[in-house]
């Protein structure tokens, strides 16, 4: 059954959903990902240039304990990590693509 919502409880939600992907690099992140891609955080960081190590971790931490990610360490040497998107954070997709269809409509008015 839906949540029925009033336009209080369907601000905060909101509200709390933008908080899980805030951050300058969360959605560049998640555009990696999206399509079932398994990615290693080497494969990350060169497709993410401008964006350091330190703060690849630390996001991609956050968005594994908000259940956005997953992580997959392989007992190797060296260290062998993948990171995938778990089904409720490609989920995210066609709700992005919709906000990119909604940001062109920006242009074309």
């Amino acid at each position: 059954m839906p949540k029925k919502y009033t336009p209080t409880t369907a601000a905060q939600d909101v509200e709390a959903a933008f908080r899980l992907l805030e951050g300058r690099w969360k959605l560049v992140i998640l555009f990696h990902l999206f399509g079932g891609k398994v990615l290693r955080f080497s494969d990350l960081d060169r497709a993410i240039p401008n964006i350091t190590q330190k703060m690849l971790g630390q996001q991609l931490r956050r968005m594994e304990s908000d259940g956005i990610v997953v992580r997959k360490a392989y007992p190797e040497v060296p260290p062998k990590v993948e990171y995938s998107l778990t089904a409720w954070g490609q989920a995210l997709c066609p709700a992005l693509d919709a906000i990119l269809k909604w940001a062109d409509l920006r242009q074309q008015m």
